[in-house]
């Protein structure tokens, strides 16, 4: 039972953690022009086959920001803004080419599974971050149904509430106790010394009674 107790809580505490990891995630996103970011760390949902093998449509990758656009070579996959049929959009290419400019650097991407180069040179002031290498296959999609507010009340309010409830519950059972008048010694020994009275009259009812089954 106490294990089975202990499992619980740790479940409970695992999921109240996520949710609030997953509620930073989205406010952060929403102030951020859909860019989450977590102490630095950006997790990207992947929209295109545009980077396929190296990850796919839907996949969940995390990007890091980048402090020095010098320390960026070419075979870096990063994340930048740019313009996709009149519409500024985030994109994830590998860089295949570094040009640099007299207040930066300017990069020729490329994704993976394409033939041709990006149309548009990626430009410092657009870099959101650099891959990190980290991605879990199709777990992008749970991370844009957490964005919704159905996927919010499911996946972190409910949760969420749920931990308030177990935990008002064991704070009422622990007043509870403590409420209870505490047994002096005396008490104590009284109770032991009837139950054993009333164990050892059971145990002679027994007895008479195997007594007279036999007589």
């Amino acid at each position: 039972m106490k294990v089975l107790k202990v499992i619980v809580n740790v479940l409970v505490w695992i999921i109240l953690i996520l949710a609030l990891l997953v509620t930073i995630m989205v406010f952060s996103s929403s102030r951020n022009n859909g860019v989450s970011n977590l102490l630095g760390f950006i997790p990207m949902t992947v929209e295109s086959d545009s980077m396929k093998p190296t990850f796919a449509k839907d996949d969940l990758i995390m990007c890091k920001e980048v402090d020095d656009v010098y320390s960026l070579k070419e075979g870096d996959v990063i994340t930048f803004w740019t313009i996709i049929q009149g519409q500024k959009v985030k994109n994830t290419h590998r860089i295949v080419e570094i040009t640099d400019l007299d207040n930066g650097r300017s990069f020729v991407t490329r994704g993976d599974n394409n033939s041709l180069d990006d149309d548009v040179p990626v430009l410092t002031g657009d870099i959101i971050g650099k891959w990190t290498g980290f991605k879990l296959g199709g777990f992008g999609k749970v991370m844009s149904f957490l964005r919704t507010k159905t996927g919010f009340f499911v996946c972190i309010v409910i949760p969420m509430a749920i931990f308030f409830f177990v935990e008002l519950y064991k704070f009422i059972v622990t007043l509870i106790e403590l409420k209870k008048p505490a047994l002096s010694e005396e008490d104590e020994e009284e109770i032991k010394k009837r139950a054993i009275e009333e164990y050892l009259a059971a145990q002679k009812k027994e007895q008479e009674a195997g007594g007279d089954t036999e007589g």
